[in-house]
């Protein structure tokens, strides 16, 4: 039934964890869309004949339902359009909400082309290269227009518009290559922003984070700020040559900037009354646009830096501070108060 239902549908086969749940809902949705018009069709041509007229100046016979039935054909239909929504709500909300230990890989749009950071340290462009069956999270964003990142055996489709940052999911769940495709027109070259989505079993992906031994052909590789090593070590490199460390500390301490010491995945109170959780798409928004979300008790001094950090500077920042997530602050120094001596007033042992 399921490679029927491909067929029919036209659809490439299903390589996602939630691939055949869209489907399934799909399937049936287009199923009863097609009955419920088939029926409306044959009803309008039995009346057309049954109530046709057949004498000239014939009127209408008058056509009555009674209340049992209005109910059970408007509960019917309410009912239907529920189970729908439901099923479909259930479902959006699975596939937006990437599950815990997720490997984070970072993804920047631009024409025409895919930039992607790996949590090694690598990047590419073009070719996402993840392990089969381990759920992978992609912290998205566009350098210039919209675009929409769009992988058709996953089932999985998510626009990326400039200036913001969004979250997708997926868990791939047979080793091979999937086509990437740019779902929204972005400018002349629209067609040609493609790419593939490299998945390899586990063996295979721990040699490939050695070395590019299972590089698709025409792969294109940046060089890496860790050079390959562990991101978050290099996150911290990086904020040193970004001047990071002159508004916020890794120790606890109140800086001009919050502090990254329990930053990520903290609640963080902003200043006009509200709150947001410190994820990936809320770190790397900060960074891009500092003024969107000023936090309570500091001022708004953080410059931009759109433009400036490239794909893998972002992924390593935010990875350091995930590093850092659990470490325990260091208690802030409290200088003791001396008491003034006699007749120096106020000022203690000044003259």
């Amino acid at each position: 039934m399921n490679d029927w239902i491909l067929w029919l549908l036209d659809l490439p086969p299903e390589a996602s964890t939630y691939a055949a749940g869209v489907d399934c809902l799909h399937f049936v949705v287009i199923t009863t869309t097609v009955f419920g018009a088939v029926l409306v069709f044959l009803l309008a041509v039995y009346w057309l004949v049954r109530y046709r007229q057949r004498r000239p100046l014939e009127t209408t016979a008058t056509s009555s339902i009674s209340l049992r039935h209005e109910i059970a054909l408007i509960g019917g239909l309410l009912s239907l359009f529920l189970a729908f929504w439901v099923v479909g709500a259930t479902q959006y909300n699975h596939m937006r909400s990437p599950p815990a230990g997720a490997m984070t890989v970072y993804v920047t749009a631009k024409q025409w082309m895919w930039k992607f950071g790996y949590p090694s340290g690598r990047a590419s462009m073009d070719i996402l290269t993840v392990p089969v069956h381990r759920p992978v999270k992609l912290v998205m964003t566009s350098r210039d227009v919209i675009h929409s990142f769009y992988v058709p055996a996953f089932r999985m489709k998510q626009d990326v518009v400039p200036g913001r940052y969004y979250t997708a999911w997926f868990e791939a769940t047979s080793p091979g290559q999937y086509a990437i495709e740019c779902a929204e027109y972005c400018g002349v070259s629209h067609s040609r922003m493609g790419g593939a989505v490299q998945v390899l079993s586990d063996e295979d992906y721990a040699r490939w984070l050695g070395g590019k031994e299972f590089d698709a052909p025409g792969a294109r590789f940046e060089g890496s700020v860790a050079e390959r090593g562990d991101l978050a070590s290099a996150g911290r490199d990086v904020a040193a040559r970004r001047g990071c460390f002159a508004c916020h500390t890794i120790d606890g301490q109140p800086h001009i900037g919050p502090t990254w010491v329990g930053l990520f995945g903290s609640e963080v109170t902003l200043a006009d009354g509200t709150s947001v959780v410190a994820d990936e798409a809320y770190l790397t928004r900060s960074m891009m646009d500092p003024q969107a979300q000023i936090v309570r008790g500091y001022k708004p001094v953080m410059p931009t830096y759109f433009g400036v950090l490239e794909a893998t500077e972002v992924a390593s920042l935010v990875e350091f501070m995930k590093s850092i997530a659990d470490v325990t602050p260091t208690p802030a120094i409290t200088l003791p108060r001396v008491a003034p001596e006699p007749g120096t007033g106020s000022r203690g042992s000044l003259p």
